[in-house]
């Protein structure tokens, strides 16, 4: 596999958190507006290779998760912002435009975790 899309969280907003216990996180890269800072985990950004599609694995300090959904402007707000919600629903369709949905329970999530997605 090789990996599309790998950052570290360097940055937890003030309720960033309090998503885990909704199956989902919210990611955005430095330099975040401030208005949504309390709720992402912050992350140095990375070039995103090619866009991410169902079938991908969401790979988190190690442990796998399969991508089960992607909506249709995920992969350009991952690309141009670092943000996407994350959920952990195993849906097979995107709820919103700007998620990826995944299959597994959501994992905790702190300062220096490993964010990436790997394509076969």
């Amino acid at each position: 596999m090789k990996v599309i899309y790998q950052v570290a969280v360097t940055k937890v907003g003030k309720f960033a958190k309090e998503a885990l216990s909704e199956n989902m996180f919210i990611t955005f890269k430095q330099n975040v507006p401030k208005d949504l800072e309390d709720y992402c985990f912050i992350h140095n950004h990375d070039e995103l290779r090619c866009d991410v599609k169902a079938g991908d694995i969401l790979q988190i300090d190690d442990k796998d998760y399969p991508i089960t959904a992607v909506g249709n402007v995920a992969s350009c707000n991952l690309k141009e912002l670092g943000h996407i919600s994350f959920r952990f629903d195993n849906a097979t369709q995107a709820e919103y435009p700007g998620n990826i949905h995944v299959r597994g329970d959501v994992p905790e999530l702190d300062i220096h975790s490993v964010i990436a997605i790997k394509q076969q």
